[in-house]
This record gives structure tokens, C-alpha cells and sequence, in this order.
């Protein structure tokens, strides 16, 4: 990696470019207050990259990719590309640069801002002090398993979900590392009493283990799992889990927070080069209206630069910042309630950077 930070911005559909405009104007402050010698570029990406371009993921967002050492996506799709062919819907995009890069390590936190507790469903002591984190395998299993699709001649259609031992022990490493530096407790979920892959999930995981003597491992199915969390969720502290279970357990994790709208994420690979975007999607009913979230957004730049630029300091200054602005009482529309202080996308980017400005 170079002195320099480079730094790839792809806004996509929906409200992503407005949450992608605020964490921009983030990232000019940070690197004017702290130096961090950040180059960045924009790139298309999703619907928006397959209008201007006729690609989803086209090649000149692909080298702009290899080029950077972070990448920050807004979000991608809309029901207007919905009756697109698979291979150029917005989704083949974000899945193309998945994979492309290899980001086999996706990083999603579930943690209950204290000034949050009442936005979210649960009462407020199975919520309180909520701060889980789930690790997903991104690049394999049945998203991307062979064969897939139409059964030709007939009316069927398949997907394949398969893993290799080389998949499940990278994650693997990265749940159990990831464990090792909070309370050193892994739950891996899976649903081995019927799934062959499941069942040789666990296999590995089990034997992985005994690498991580200080770490306490419990196996837990997916059904169970998803009425654990919704039941009593702190009682998880790191879970890791394939790619599809992942994607349905990380939804679940983000409403106990109160708002999908709060949550960001980072997909690793194995050089710490990092894909990072918000957990919401597009939200095209509420795109140009000011009225998206950017904190989500803002979060996952603090995300960049703990795990891809180790700059834990930036990191936790944009943290407290988002703390303190919610402390003030002041919200985004999906988070208010009566008493608080609505206020729209822009100007709760300007609150957050107000207060980086005064830290």
C-alpha cells in the first residue's frame, strides 16, 4: 500500500448518492484535520453504471477498483431495472465486484446507540447495550455455487450451495480473531441436521477450535437462531455464518437497533483491502428527498479506517461525533420520535461534521 490512501467512491441508486455526497464531505474534513493524504475517485456502479453504459460493473469502474485500497458503495437497484436479464441487473454489479476482489469477509455490527433504545422494537432490556457483531462468508455458498438457473427443457430451476474447506476456515479465522478481541465468544450458525454442507461447516469450524483454545464456541441451527436474536439477542456476542444465512440473520440483527438505517458494514479480503457500504438499500420512495439516513454511511468510513487504514483514532473521533449528535436529540425521520428534533440527510451530515470540527 502506498503513503497515499486511496479512496473509491461509487454513489449507485436510490438515496446512495446522497449518503454518498455526506460521507464524502466526511472524508474531505478528516483528511484536512488529520492528514491522512486520502486520494479520492467516483466510479457507476448498479442501475445507474447499466444506463450510462449498458454494464452494471463496467470496466473502467473495475480499474478504478484495482487502483484503490478502499472502496465506498451508496447503494444499488430499484424496481425500475427489475425486468432487466439477470446478467444486467444493478445486483450483478455489486456481486461482480464481490468477487472480483475477493471480499470473502463481511463485517456487520449490530450495536444499540444508548440514546437509541427506545426506537427499537424490543423493550428496552432485551435491547440495552445491544453490540453484536456478525461475521458472513460473501464469495461462496449458494449465491455463487454451480450449477445455478433454468433447467432447460423443463420447469425447474436450481442453485447449488457449496463450500470449500479453504472457504469455511478464512472465515472462520477472521470470526474467531474477531471474538478473540471482544468477549471471546463465537456462536457459528448453520443447519447441519439436514444440510450436508451445513453439516461439514461445523465439521471444519469444530476442528478450527482447537487453534483458539480462549475461545468459547457453541453451534447453533439457523431457525433457532433467528428466534434467539428476536428472543434474546445479547446473549450473542460474534456470530459467523455462510452466505445466505448471513444475509437473512444480519437483517434481523440491524431492526434490533431500531433502524436499518444506522448499521454499515465492511466485506474484507485478504490484503485488508475493504468494500464499505451501508446496510439499507436504495430506498428509491425516499430518493431526492432529503430524507435518507446518512449515518449508516458515515459509520462505515469509521469502519475504512479501523480495518483497512488502521487509523483507530479517526475511527473512533467519527463514533463519538455520530454519539453526540444523537445525544443532542436531533434524528433522521427513520429514527424520531415526537419529542426529538427531524432534521434531513444534509443536515445531519453537518452536525456529525460539525462536531469532528470541534473534537
Amino acid at each position: 500500500m502506498s503513503n497515499k490512501k486511496r479512496i473509491l467512491i461509487l454513489p449507485g441508486d436510490g438515496i446512495g448518492p446522497e449518503v454518498s455526497f455526506v460521507a464524502y464531505q466526511l472524508l474531505l474534513l478528516l483528511d484536512k484535520k488529520f492528514s491522512l493524504g486520502l486520494e479520492i475517485s467516483e466510479g457507476l456502479l448498479g442501475g445507474i453504471a447499466y444506463e450510462e453504459t449498458g454494464d452494471p460493473f463496467p470496466k473502467e469502474t473495475l480499474d478504478k477498483a484495482k487502483e484503490s485500497d478502499a472502496i465506498l458503495l451508496g447503494a444499488v437497484g430499484g424496481p425500475k431495472w427489475d425486468q432487466l436479464p439477470a446478467d444486467k441487473r444493478p445486483e450483478k454489479g455489486l456481486l461482480g465486484i464481490r468477487s472480483e476482489f475477493d471480499f470473502f469477509a463481511n463485517l456487520r455490527p449490530a450495536i444499540l446507540s444508548k440514546e437509541l433504545v427506545s426506537a427499537s422494537t424490543l423493550k428496552e432490556e432485551k435491547v440495552a447495550d445491544l453490540n453484536l457483531l456478525i461475521v458472513r462468508e460473501l464469495t461462496g455458498g449458494i449465491y455463487f455455487g454451480e450449477p445455478r438457473g433454468r433447467v432447460e427443457g423443463s420447469d425447474e430451476a436450481l442453485n447449488t450451495m457449496r463450500y470449500s474447506k479453504h472457504e469455511v476456515i478464512r472465515i472462520g479465522k477472521v470470526a474467531f480473531e474477531s471474538a478473540r478481541k471482544r468477549s471471546g465468544k463465537l456462536c457459528s450458525v448453520d443447519k447441519a441436521n439436514v444440510l450436508e454442507v451445513s453439516a461439514f461447516w461445523r465439521e471444519v469450524i469444530s476442528d478450527l477450535a482447537k487453534e483458539y483454545p480462549d475461545v468459547e464456541l457453541s453451534h447453533m441451527l439457523v431457525d433457532n437462531a433467528a428466534m434467539q436474536l428476536v428472543r434474546e439477542p445479547k446473549q450473542f456476542d460474534v456470530i459467523v455464518t455462510g452466505n445466505l444465512f448471513g444475509d437473512i440473520l444480519s437483517d434481523i440483527a440491524a431492526m434490533l437497533t431500531g433502524s436499518i438505517g444506522m448499521l454499515p458494514s465492511a466485506s474484507l479480503n485478504d490484503t485488508k483491502k475493504g468494500l464499505y457500504e451501508p446496510v439499507h438499500g436504495s430506498a428509491p420512495d425516499i430518493s431526492g428527498k432529503d430524507l435518507a439516513n446518512p449515518l449508516a454511511s458515515i459509520l462505515s468510513v469509521a469502519m475504512m479506517m479501523r480495518y483497512t487504514f488502521d487509523e483507530e483514532e479517526v475511527a473512533s473521533t467519527i463514533e463519538h461525533s455520530v454519539e453526540s449528535v444523537l445525544a443532542s436529540g436531533k434524528r433522521t425521520q427513520d429514527i424520531a420520535k415526537e419529542e426529538d428534533t427531524t432534521i434531513g440527510t444534509k443536515e445531519m451530515g453537518q452536525e456529525v461534521l460539525s462536531k469532528i470540527e470541534l473534537r
